[in-house]
C-alpha cells in the first residue's frame, strides 16, 4: 500500500486541527445538553470509553455518549444469544440494552461527537477507516495491516455507503481501499458526503 504524500500528510493533520477544534467549540453547547439529557434519563456514566487499535497498532479509548444501559454487560451475561446477533462486526437491530435516547443518538450520530477530542489528541482523524477493537481484527492480518497505517476516522467511506448495513467483508473492502487510495481531496470528498448520509441515517443503529 502506498503512503500518503507528505504535503497530503500535512493538509490532513492541519485540517484535522483546524476543522476539529471548530467543529468541537461549535458543538459544546449541544454536548453539553445531551450529556444533561443522559444523566436525566438512565443511571450511569455520560460518556463510554471504547478501547480500539490505532495507527500503529496503539490502543486508546475512543469517547463516546453513553447510549446504553449501565448494566448492559450483565444483561449480555444473561442473554448470551444477543452476543450471537453480534456477529461479523454488526450491531443487533433492536439491542434492548440501548436507551431511547440512546437510539436517538445513534440515528443521528451525535453519540460520536466526543470523539472529536480523539481527533484533536492525535489519536483520530476527521477522515479514515472505522475504528476497531483488538478482538474484531483477531485473524483477520491483511485488514489489520491496513488499519494500523493510519489514524481511524470519525467518519469514512463506511459512513457514507452504508455504515451497519455493510457486511464485514464489504467494510474491509471500503477500510482497504481507502488507505490505498487516500489524499486530501479524497478526505473532502468524504465530509461532504457525510452530512446526507448522516440525514438519511442509513444503517445507524
Amino acid at each position: 500500500m502506498k503512503a500518503a504524500s507528505r504535503l497530503d500528510a500535512a493538509a490532513k493533520c492541519l485540517m484535522d486541527y483546524v476543522l476539529g477544534t471548530v467543529l468541537l467549540l461549535a458543538a459544546l453547547p449541544l454536548c453539553f445538553v445531551i450529556a444533561v439529557a443522559i444523566k436525566l434519563d438512565t443511571p450511569g456514566p455520560v460518556f463510554y470509553r471504547r478501547r480500539v487499535v490505532g495507527r500503529g497498532g496503539r490502543e486508546f479509548n475512543a469517547f463516546k455518549f453513553r447510549t446504553m444501559r449501565a448494566d448492559a454487560d450483565a444483561m449480555l451475561a444473561e442473554h448470551p444469544e444477543w452476543a450471537m446477533e453480534n456477529t461479523e462486526g454488526r450491531k443487533m437491530p433492536d439491542d434492548p440494552r440501548v436507551t431511547p435516547l440512546g437510539r436517538w443518538l445513534r440515528r443521528t450520530s451525535l453519540n460520536e461527537l466526543p470523539q472529536l477530542i480523539n481527533v484533536l489528541l492525535g489519536q483520530m482523524s476527521l477522515v479514515g477507516p472505522r475504528m476497531a477493537t483488538a478482538t474484531e481484527l483477531a485473524g483477520r492480518d491483511a485488514w489489520r495491516e491496513a488499519l494500523i497505517r493510519v489514524k481511524p476516522g470519525l467518519t469514512g467511506l463506511w459512513q457514507v455507503s452504508g455504515r451497519n448495513d455493510l457486511p464485514l467483508d464489504e467494510r474491509i473492502r471500503l477500510d482497504r481501499e481507502y488507505v490505498e487510495h487516500r489524499n486530501i481531496f479524497l478526505d473532502a470528498r468524504i465530509l461532504l458526503r457525510t452530512i446526507p448520509a448522516v440525514l438519511r441515517a442509513r444503517g445507524a443503529r
